[in-house]
């Protein structure tokens, strides 16, 4: 064992670790338990440190958990090796394109309601009606009219006012001045604060569509994925956007929803 002046240099703690990466303490604990990241070396107190190899591992942990890899699966590619992992990361290449062909599909759903009934345009419940046939017709038909949340959004603002559509730019403009002040006040996920913001959320968007906690954390998904999204959420305040992603992820956890692993169904 080396000396305690050296471990300094060349040795994290578990809080250093957490510090240093953005991993909770909780979740260091939690692998090590399982058996999945477990401190090779013990400083002179007789507490677990982590070594390079260590931080080797975690990089690759933190990359499959991305990538939407279960702990349990991430366990199982590590143990069995490259040649493992290739097969692996060819099985959830293939999921993630699948996902990535079905949330163009939702996005565009999205981006189309923003754009055309979210603008700033003075536009009557009329005007944006036609608007959007004049301009959509095809298009809707094409790429959305089997979706069940496009088809619902459409009945639900058919019914709209010009004090709805106002009423709804209001809440959401309310809803992400909140956001932004949250995270600038060091507001963490998983809190009742931030929970009480992803329900928020849900809400506005079930002013379109039945929501489930699910396709929410789909939607957070598409906050930090699409520049466009990014752009919006993170010009109001730096890293809006990925951290609306983990307060919606951490309020679905207690709904019983695994981000990693959420549909659309």
């Amino acid at each position: 064992m080396r000396d305690s002046r050296r471990l300094i240099n060349d040795y994290l703690t578990v809080g250093e670790v957490a510090r240093l990466v953005g991993v909770s303490v909780r979740a260091l604990h939690h692998w090590d338990a399982v058996g999945l990241l477990t401190p090779h070396e013990r400083s002179s107190a007789g507490y677990r440190v982590y070594c390079a190899d260590d931080i080797d591992r975690l990089h690759r942990i933190l990359v499959y958990r991305e990538l939407g890899f279960s702990l349990e699966k991430i366990q199982c590619v590590l143990a069995d090796g490259e040649r493992s992992a290739l097969t692996h990361l060819q099985e959830q290449k293939r999921l993630l394109q699948d996902k990535i062909s079905h949330l163009t599909t939702v996005l565009e759903t999205v981006n189309h309601l923003m754009e055309e009934n979210m603008s700033e345009k003075n536009l009557t419940a009329t005007e944006k009606a036609q608007a959007i046939q004049a301009h959509y017709a095809d298009e809707v038909r094409n790429r959305w009219s089997n979706t069940d949340a496009y088809n619902q959004s459409q009945r639900n603002t058919a019914r709209f006012t010009d004090e709805d559509w106002q009423r709804a730019r209001s809440e959401t403009e309310a809803l992400e001045a909140d956001a932004a002040s949250a995270k600038r006040a060091g507001v963490l996920a998983g809190s009742e604060e931030a929970n009480a913001l992803a329900e928020r959320h849900r809400a506005s968007i079930n002013r379109y569509y039945n929501c489930s906690h699910a396709q929410q954390v789909l939607l957070g998904c598409m906050y930090v994925a699409d520049v466009r999204f990014a752009e919006h959420y993170d010009a109001r305040e730096p890293g809006l956007a990925r951290w609306l992603r983990e307060v919606i992820d951490a309020n679905a956890k207690v709904y019983g929803v695994d981000p990693a692993s959420a549909t659309w169904e």
